[in-house]
């Protein structure tokens, strides 16, 4: 007898579970578990590593993000508000900077304003402006078009209204248009804030004190010192203590925004 529609994909899930099944079996039969606790889980090269990779790893990557994100969420609004414009230079110059940004590496923009700006015109930044401006400047022209497309999608009654009780286009525009428009954009912002979390580690490329490094850089020198994958391990976890939680906010931003989606870079895969 047939099966209906329901059935087969019952039974087509209990394949795929009693597949998976066989696999970690097979796993945990043929894996040396002794060489595995060697190479990942060397409890006394993780102990090493510790208080430093909290207190100094971690926490520079924590500042080297906000430091980013406030920049680039600043001039994001600037951009957004240029492309809205209604003057054709403004919107040109944002667009330009937009595609810019959004088509080359962040790694490139950390080499020229680590390299190429102190060759150049001879301005040297330091650790902290190097890392606020290079994420800053990345970060902003997606963050721009998110903004901007939640400023169109406030409804125009609550402009209309707001203007119907004698407010300026530039009162409206601060007072009831941008407050609604970051409620709507609060889940993809949050989005971009892990983005940039995890662009922090192009730093390397810079010349780092011991006391400036970041998550990444911290690794990788245990990881030169260690026989053992062990420093990996230890910093994909703390970059987890940051993400993970911001993954949560981020769903739950969306539930009290009641979901409502809007057109992103990120949601439209650009």
């Amino acid at each position: 007898m047939a099966l209906t529609k329901r059935q087969r994909a019952k039974v087509f899930r209990t394949g795929q579970y009693a597949l998976l099944v066989v696999v970690v079996a097979v796993l945990a039969l043929v894996a040396d578990w002794g060489e595995v606790k060697r190479a990942f889980f060397n409890l006394d090269i993780a102990g090493a590593m510790f208080p430093n990779v909290i207190t100094v790893a971690l926490k520079n990557t924590v500042l080297y993000t906000a430091l980013g994100f406030s920049f680039g969420l600043v001039l994001g609004l600037v951009l957004a508000l240029m492309k809205l414009s209604s003057v054709p230079p403004y919107r040109w110059l944002a667009t330009i900077y937009i595609e810019f940004f959004r088509g080359i590496p962040a790694l490139l923009v950390f080499i020229a304003l680590s390299f190429g700006v102190p060759l150049a015109f001879g301005l040297q930044f330091d650790i902290y402006s190097t890392v606020m401006l290079a994420l800053g400047i990345v970060g902003a022209a997606y963050m721009a078009e998110t903004i901007r497309a939640g400023i169109q999608a406030v409804p125009k009654g609550q402009i209309e209204a707001a203007r119907s009780l004698g407010m300026s286009s530039g009162r409206t525009l601060i007072t009831v248009v941008i407050p609604q428009a970051f409620r709507i954009i609060l889940p993809p912002l949050t989005n971009e804030l892990i983005l940039l979390t995890k662009d922090s580690s192009l730093i390397y490329i810079i010349g780092l004190a011991r006391e400036e490094y970041e998550l990444t850089k911290f690794g990788r020198e245990a990881l030169s010192r260690s026989p053992s994958l062990t420093p990996i391990l230890v910093v994909g976890l703390c970059y987890l203590i940051i993400t993970l939680p911001l993954g949560h906010l981020s769903r739950y931003l969306e539930r009290r925004t009641g979901g409502r989606k809007i057109s992103t870079p990120e949601s439209t895969g650009v």
